[in-house]
């Protein structure tokens, strides 16, 4: 409480030399450029969780910033982590804990009024809001002053698959566009490379109001489509696989089995069999490497730009994602591997190269940003400013970070344990620092009741209905298809 009070009176000092009434003093407010990259974990040359990992450019802004080793998202699926992310709220608060159609979404926003959307925060701030690419889970229009769309979305795609089809799984728990090989045939095609040009004419127009400027890179979403050259850099023969415990579900509770169930993805054993599990990674790392060039080519032209020295960058992913681990790839799961994202910020006057391991979220970048810009505070946002680790990576933290999958399924990490708890009371708990692939469920063992019971206290007693028609209800839609086809 008392460094809350703290930081407030620190706004509003702040706020009593600015008038964002007087165009004079706006063009003194720093620009934000928000990176998000869609599905990228921690296979990342600075996080160093794949030595094959080959992403130059991000690992120099990690040095020119702070990266932040254990970050997690507030749902493992697109719709929620972003409205989340960006309303600075937790699903079990706004009741979004699944995917959604974008018309539903802002149906629903228009009628709670207390919500105010960060792009929206900025510009009543007097800042001018750009969005290009994949920021919310459809379109951005409504919540920024332009939004240049997102072009082909994951494609272009071949008129036929090369590795995956997902008609071989039962079409009612719905497809995929899983697929993995090269193509198009030059990068210009790729919507990336559409969107960083976007983004890049807008760092070198000149702006007569401070900016945010919101750019979404697709890959490594699926498809892991990318040309040719790229996967040359990453020959299949040397492909080194990630670690993999065939019996590692054994001793997770049946909840959890069916809360991250996906049928219609890939399993490391049908890639084991058809021999594409190292196939599939070299195109997963492909596409990192793919992506990591198109943000290298923005922060270039925002390095030639004239607001260089007045901008700060956050780099973001929305989930991570399982390349093999515990029997899948794909997101969907409250495992590490779905939750833990990469997360750097940098920017004028702010550390170089340092790394935090404190527990933080997405969440936490919503008044995080409103802070480093001397912007007045949202008290609606339910995450916490960073600018304290910012300033000393291993000051005190007490704060979790808290991850949802479907309603009632939560996922607690702290420094060191992750403690998951499904809607019907059973549960998984793990020592990361014993046991990072998360493979020993402790949760059973008495020793740990202390442990459990802390982590506990910091799940929600109460959440949110659902909030919008399409959101997918995890609980009861895995829970029909276990009952029925005896999954396990």
């Amino acid at each position: 409480m008392f460094l809350r009070l703290t930081l407030l009176a620190v706004y509003l000092v702040c706020l009593s030399s600015w008038s964002e009434d007087d165009p004079k003093t706006n063009k003194h407010k720093k620009n934000v450029l928000l990176l998000a990259v869609d599905d990228l974990n921690d296979w990342t040359g600075f996080l160093n969780k794949h030595p094959q990992a080959i992403t130059p450019h991000m690992d120099s802004l990690a040095e020119r910033g702070t990266s932040f080793t254990n970050a997690h998202c507030q749902a493992p699926i697109c719709g929620p982590s972003r409205a989340s992310l960006f309303t600075g709220l937790y699903p079990h608060q706004t009741g979004i804990y699944g995917q959604y159609r974008m018309k539903e979404y802002d149906q629903y926003m228009k009628g709670k009024k207390e919500i105010v959307h960060l792009p929206h925060w900025f510009k009543n701030s007097g800042y001018r809001t750009i969005a290009v690419g994949k920021i919310m889970h459809g379109s951005a229009a409504s919540y920024f002053d332009t939004d240049h769309g997102r072009f082909e979305g994951f494609g272009p795609k071949p008129k036929k698959r090369f590795a995956y089809d997902p008609s071989w799984f039962p079409e009612k728990f719905g497809g995929t566009q899983t697929d993995w090989g090269a193509y198009p045939d030059m990068d210009s095609k790729m919507p990336d490379y559409k969107i960083a040009n976007v983004a890049i004419s807008e760092l070198s127009q000149p702006h007569e109001e401070p900016f945010f400027l919101a750019v979404g890179f697709m890959r490594p979403h699926v498809p892991w489509y990318v040309p040719q050259k790229w996967l040359e850099k990453f020959p299949v023969d040397s492909i080194q696989l990630p670690p993999w415990k065939e019996d590692d579900l054994d001793d997770v509770p049946d909840a959890g089995i069916s809360v991250n169930l996906t049928p219609q993805m890939p399993t490391t054993k049908w890639a084991q069999s058809t021999k594409q599990w190292s196939h599939a990674i070299r195109a997963y790392l492909a596409s990192v490497n793919f992506v990591d060039h198109q943000i290298g080519r923005v922060i270039k032209a925002l390095k030639a730009s004239q607001y260089a020295d007045n901008t700060i960058i956050v780099l973001f992913s929305d989930h991570g994602y399982h390349m093999g681990e515990k029997n899948r790839f794909s997101k969907h799961t409250l495992w590490d591997r779905s939750t833990r994202v990469p997360l750097i910020i940098s920017g004028p006057g702010l550390p170089h190269n340092q790394q935090c391991h404190r527990a933080v979220e997405l969440i936490d970048i919503y008044p995080t940003l409103l802070d480093l810009c001397q912007l007045q505070p949202n008290e609606t946002n339910q995450g916490q400013s960073l600018i304290p680790l910012l300033n000393t990576p291993d000051s005190h933290w007490p704060f979790t970070a808290l991850t949802a999958y479907g309603r009632g399924n939560y996922s607690v990490k702290n420094d060191r344990f992750r403690l998951t708890r499904y809607f019907d009371g059973s549960m998984e708990l793990y020592d990361h620092q014993n046991d990072p692939n998360e493979w020993n469920n402790l949760a059973g063992i008495s020793q740990y009741k202390e442990i459990i019971d802390d982590l506990i206290s910091s799940i929600p007693k109460q959440d949110a209905r659902w909030a919008t028609p399409s959101d997918h209800n995890v609980n009861e839609h895995f829970l029909k298809y276990q009952r029925s086809e005896g999954v396990r």
